[in-house]
């Protein structure tokens, strides 16, 4: 179920959403460090992670599932938020280069039906980011943020679910490895924990960030092999040129007559 979108600017308005948006935020830019002439489409609540691609992307559309609700955004220029069914995408196939999915597959009904959409207005060979709340990580079991909320994922069980929607994984890794605390002496070494937790345990960050690429493939006969139907291709003999067949003169049994 999704959290009402008011809570979620909330949130990322807060110092300890700030530090979050910018934790989370570096793992997200060293995948995708600029999408000059790229168009992006963020479903979820995508904007704040969307935000530092706003002047290079050709365009930025975030796109709020209606069960969460929509907010302007972004603030500071005309607005380029729609309000979508996330199963039901309003934008034909084929229609951005890159989808960044948080707080999407975390809280929506059907995953796999909110992937296949973006599979289908991903172009051909485009790229997908997905954030969720680490299964393992303390984040997942803590309501001090939305990762508290939703559905948690393993690393493996999010791979096993990009492969099934034709997706596959190019990069992960995790992050958020500072415990969930509002403590000051926290937040401060906020940077140190992260260093300290990708070195020591790394399966333990609080989010999984993953990146996928769509995949094409070509239709295959059900059982893998190739027809046995040969196909003839037509042979041009330019006029005049001896085919080294014998003309075959017809006999009176062979000749056709028009009935009286």
């Amino acid at each position: 179920m999704y959290l009402d979108v008011v809570h979620l600017r909330a949130f990322y308005d807060l110092p300890l959403g700030r530090l979050l948006r910018s934790l989370i935020g570096a793992p997200i830019r060293k995948m995708w460090p600029d999408l000059s002439g790229q168009s992006l489409l963020g479903i979820g609540y995508a904007g704040p992670f969307m935000r530092p691609y706003l002047e290079s992307a050709e365009r930025a559309i975030a796109a709020m599932p209606a069960p969460q609700g929509a907010v302007p955004w972004p603030r500071e220029r005309a607005g380029s938020c729609t309000l979508v069914e996330d199963a039901i995408l309003p934008f034909p196939d084929l229609s951005f280069d890159r989808i960044m999915l948080v707080h999407a597959l975390d809280h929506c009904s059907d995953p796999a039906a909110v992937l296949k959409e973006a599979w289908r207005v991903l172009a051909p060979g485009g790229r997908l980011i997905i954030v969720v709340p680490n299964r393992r990580g303390l984040w997942a079991q803590s309501e001090l943020s939305p990762f508290g909320y939703g559905r948690p994922y393993s690393g493996r069980q999010l791979k096993d679910l990009m492969k099934s929607c034709q997706f596959n994984v190019l990069d992960d890794t995790e992050a958020l490895f500072m415990p969930p605390s509002k403590a000051r002496a926290i937040l401060r070494a906020a940077r140190t924990w992260e260093g300290i937790g990708r070195r020591i345990l790394p399966a333990f960050g609080g989010v999984l960030v993953m990146e996928a690429e769509k995949l094409v493939f070509q239709s295959l006969p059900a059982d893998g092999k190739r027809s046995r139907l040969r196909v003839f291709r037509p042979v041009f003999i330019p006029e005049g040129v001896a085919t080294g067949l014998k003309p075959v003169r017809a006999t009176r049994s062979s000749q056709f007559r028009l009935p009286r």
